[in-house]
């Protein structure tokens, strides 16, 4: 039998590869733009950047010498006798069989929006990417997509169809899950006069909307002040940090309030406006038969038309105006029904007995009802 030549052994020793084979290499040189393997074959494998990632990438800043890597055989021979190898084909096919298991387990994954789309999200798991609709990035209207872009976020497979190019993730599903246990644990854990923290969600007109943490609760207009709120938007700004009273609790229905009872003007009410006292207060409203005068915030009077002077009034609006801070004698006191009456007339040139009679005369229970 004749020897072999030298370079004969050296090749026997040498594997064998073929197109779409995974083999294992040693990074023996790298550049920014291609990194060289020694793969155990008679030529060194090439990897081009291009082959190692969709995103843009400095290889000498993710690969470095002596790193060992499990690549694919692109192509044995590319015509000038190297090898060229990819990195991202064999992830992706790694991903593909890892977002399968992830959409048969229905696990929650996580992954950095790479791209902001016009329908949606694209994330990239192991190289396979995955398309999250708009529909699905959250359970509201996401009006600017951008916002998510570079950002981590938590999703499940819904649709995995790779054939079709179609694997779908949706986010949207957490967020409702979550959302749903919140408010179960927050509807286990309040009651009705539990004074709780919550962050001011939305203003509106008649209210506004705070977030307990699972659950949001309404603040009436009638429930911010026990004084008198014309306008919530004035009063409150989205974000801000509420102490509130939990009120009433219907079904998911949470009312709210900031009358807290111990803050009640009406529980001193009785002693700082008993008949006889005198008051200054200022002009809330008016009607044709009379002006409200607050007292405090939560303490309104009325001071009767015929109360007013000792001379003859049409109309309170004719003598008065809103917001005028005006000096009256309290002629009567009804805590129960919270009704108070003054007279400006009382203290005109001390005729006090006089215009007691006037009031005797008056149906103040009358005029308060035509009032409300």
């Amino acid at each position: 039998m004749s020897e072999l030549s030298f370079e004969q052994m050296l090749e026997d020793s040498l594997k064998t590869i073929r197109n779409g084979e995974v083999v294992e290499g040693t990074v023996i040189d790298v550049k920014e733009d291609e990194a060289i393997l020694n793969i155990g074959y008679k030529s060194d494998g090439i990897l081009t950047k291009n082959e190692y990632s969709n995103s843009p990438v400095d290889l000498t800043t993710v690969i470095h010498v002596g790193d060992t890597m499990e690549v694919k055989v692109l192509k044995v021979n590319d015509g000038e006798g190297q090898v060229l190898l990819t990195y991202k084909r064999l992830a992706a096919e790694k991903g593909s069989k890892r977002l399968k298991e992830a959409f048969e387990n229905g696990e929650v994954l996580t992954a950095t929006v790479t791209q902001v789309l016009d329908g949606g999200l694209s994330v990239v798991v192991d190289e396979s990417r995955v398309f999250i609709p708009a529909s699905l990035v959250s359970d509201t209207y996401e009006k600017n997509l951008a916002k998510y872009d570079g950002q981590e976020i938590s999703f499940v497979i819904t649709e995995f169809n790779p054939r079709r190019g179609r694997i779908i993730g949706n986010r949207k599903q957490l967020i409702v899950a979550e959302k749903a246990e919140k408010q179960k644990e927050l509807f286990e854990r309040i009651h009705v006069g539990d004074v709780v923290e919550g962050v001011v969600k939305n203003v509106t007109d008649f209210g506004a909307f705070v977030d307990l943490g699972g659950a949001d609760g309404l603040l009436h207009i009638s429930e911010m002040s026990w004084g008198r709120v014309e306008n919530p938007k004035k009063v409150f700004k989205v974000g801000e940090k509420l102490t509130v009273l939990i009120k009433d609790i219907r079904d998911t229905k949470i009312a709210l309030s900031l009358k807290f009872e111990d803050q009640n003007p009406w529980l001193y009410a009785a002693d700082k406006y008993a008949v006889g006292n005198v008051v200054t207060g200022k002009v809330a409203r008016m009607t044709d038969f009379g002006a409200f005068v607050e007292l405090e915030p939560g303490v309104d009077a009325l001071l009767h038309v015929s109360q007013i002077s000792r001379e003859h009034v049409e109309k309170p609006s004719d003598v008065l105006s809103i917001g005028q801070e005006i000096e009256a004698k309290v002629v009567d006191f009804n805590g129960e029904d919270k009704k108070i009456s003054l007279s400006m007339k009382a203290l005109q040139n001390g005729e006090a007995q006089a215009a007691d009679e006037d009031v005797a005369d008056v149906d103040i229970d009358a005029v308060a009802a035509d009032a409300e």
